[in-house]
């Protein structure tokens, strides 16, 4: 089994933003929380969590994603956690990523996430990469917690972190050219670039809706791609079959498969939620590992 990396679910009751897009709005979440929520059995679900982390490394896995149903950074003593269980592990993880739409990372918390939980890659995700308020109306987050985004990504990189660009493509980029997206990143100075496609789950949710109206059209779509092969320089093939490209200095991949749905022999990755059990799918509880 060949696992391209862990998504650990950092719970939280209530997400900051309101993602007009948002995936986990689409499926109802009743995973019952057992690393926060089970005093009595603190200990026996802690052995199971790290157990759990274990066989991750097992199987050949390198990297955690710290993502969620909300912003990873909603919950601190959760992080702080993590950070420890992992320093103990017998083979720690070494790769972490954090998920994020950047809000509340002040220079204190991106301290703690250097130090503590040990991040090393802070994926950014946006909506409109060209501007903070729509930026932050499609992404539902309050006015006054709204992302500076070129403030934020000079203070991640003042830390030393590898940034990622995680793009949603949404209708936004229908007026932008591939090279005004690329000129743009560099201007961020980001190390890492990837296009998602937005995930419609086919029930006709609100969300479902919203994307309909608002995705990316696919002659954009197909101009980002062609762009990427006549300007980069393949690297290797993923283990999930995409193709990583170097353009203009920055690795680059377009997500077209962000939930998982396609069928392969390896797992793109295993999902660690707070009932302590690992799942392969994001929005079908049959995915259970152990």
């Amino acid at each position: 089994m060949k696992i391209q990396s862990l998504s650990v679910v950092v719970p939280n009751q209530k997400c900051i933003n309101n993602c007009a897009f948002c995936v986990s709005k689409m499926h109802t979440e009743d995973y019952t929380n057992q690393k926060e929520g089970n005093d009595r059995f603190y200990d026996l679900y802690e052995r199971d969590y790290v157990k759990r982390l274990e066989f991750a490394r097992d199987n050949g896995c390198n990297t955690v994603v710290l993502t969620g149903n909300s912003e990873p950074q909603q919950n601190r003593g959760f992080l702080k956690i993590f950070g420890t269980l992992n320093n103990h592990l017998s083979k720690p993880f070494r790769k972490i990523d954090l998920q994020t739409t950047g809000v509340l990372l002040d220079d204190e918390y991106l301290r703690f996430l250097r130090n503590h939980v040990g991040v090393n890659t802070i994926a950014l995700s946006m909506s409109d990469m060209f501007s903070d308020g729509n930026n932050a109306k499609i992404n539902g987050t309050p006015e006054h917690l709204a992302v500076d985004i070129e403030h934020l990504c000079s203070e991640i990189k003042r830390y030393d972190f590898n940034l990622r660009l995680s793009l949603n493509l949404t209708d936004v980029y229908n007026n932008k050219r591939a090279e005004e997206i690329f000129r743009r990143a560099k201007e961020l100075k980001a190390d890492q670039l990837t296009f998602r496609e937005l995930y419609s789950s086919g029930l006709g949710t609100p969300q479902d809706e919203w994307i309909e109206r608002h995705a990316v059209s696919s002659h954009v779509l197909e101009e980002i791609k062609q762009f990427i092969r006549q300007n980069g320089r393949p690297l290797r093939i993923m283990e999930y079959g995409q193709t990583l490209y170097s353009v203009r200095e920055m690795s680059v991949i377009v997500d077209d498969d962000c939930m998982s749905t396609a069928l392969k022999e390896d797992i793109k990755y295993l999902i660690l939620r707070p009932d302590c059990k690992l799942y392969s799918n994001w929005d079908d509880k049959g995915s259970l590992v152990f």
